[in-house]
């Protein structure tokens, strides 16, 4: 797992203006897979943020890279309590809510689509989502938008300019330390 991946997929989070992103790697040693993102923990622990295996199975790994403390508040909002109760969360605080979506995720049962509660999705458009079944939403960015369009559509350039300058910068030379804004 390279640090460009992680720029690539997860610069909003770096840059202190998304609570989390998922990505996909591939490994070949669960072993070395986990000491890399303990080595990624290091560096980025300090800023505040955690890199966390949700799930690993066939080669790939689903990586959330969050800051916990932006979790906290998202979940604390009461329309992300009340959809997280509804599916048997107990959101008393955020290391739990994490722990019943990585048993979810490693289920055998349906996929998880609280899970965009953990990626800074409004509670609206993750509720809006699940009633309808993907279905009805009034456009697709990073999400699928049942709520207020002009907010997330501002929230998508906000995400996709964020990750074109720190590619950028990342192709220029900047450390990972150094994008990541501390909080």
């Amino acid at each position: 797992m390279s640090d460009e991946l992680v720029v690539r997929h997860c610069s909003p989070t770096l840059a202190g203006i998304k609570t989390g992103n998922l990505f996909s790697c591939s490994y070949r040693s669960r072993k070395r897979l986990v000491e890399e993102l303990c080595r990624l923990n290091r560096r980025l622990v300090p800023k505040g943020l955690r890199a966390l295996p949700l799930r690993m199975e066939g080669g790939r790994a689903l990586i959330y890279l969050y800051r916990p403390h932006a979790l906290e508040q998202d979940l604390a909002d009461t329309r992300a309590r009340a959809i997280l109760e509804g599916m048997g969360y107990r959101p008393d605080g955020c290391a739990q809510c994490v722990v019943q979506l990585i048993r979810r995720l490693r289920g055998k049962g349906e996929f998880p689509h609280e899970i965009g509660l953990f990626l800074s999705y409004p509670p609206e458009d993750v509720l809006g989502f699940m009633e309808n079944g993907a279905c009805g939403h009034k456009c697709v960015g990073c999400w699928k938008v049942y709520g207020d369009e002009a907010a997330a559509r501002s929230t998508f350039a906000r995400y996709e300019a964020c990750t074109r300058a720190y590619c950028r910068k990342w192709k220029q030379g900047a450390s990972i330390e150094g994008l990541t804004v501390a909080g």
